[in-house]
C-alpha cells in the first residue's frame, strides 16, 4: 500500500474514533458506582476538626524563641 492510501486510511480511522459515541446506559453506571440520590456537595458542610495541640505546648515551649517570631519576613533570600 502506498503512503497516500495508508495516510487516507489512518485519517479515516482517526475520524471514526473521534466521532464515535456509543449509547451509554447511565442508570446502569449509577448502579455500578453505587451512587445515591443525595447531592455530593451536601456531605462536607461542616469544617474539619482541628487536632488538640495543647499537650505539646509545654513540652516544646523551651525550643521556641519569642524574639524570632518578631522577625518573620525580614530574612532576605538570594
Amino acid at each position: 500500500m502506498g503512503r497516500g492510501r495508508q495516510k487516507a486510511k489512518a485519517t479515516k480511522q482517526a475520524r471514526d474514533i473521534k466521532y464515535y459515541s456509543p449509547n451509554t446506559d447511565y442508570t446502569a453506571l449509577q448502579r455500578e458506582l453505587g451512587a445515591t440520590t443525595r447531592h455530593v456537595s451536601s456531605r462536607r458542610t461542616e469544617a474539619p476538626v482541628e487536632p488538640d495541640y495543647s499537650a505539646y505546648a509545654d513540652k516544646y515551649a523551651d525550643q521556641v524563641d519569642d524574639d524570632d517570631q518578631d522577625e518573620v519576613g525580614t530574612r532576605r533570600i538570594g
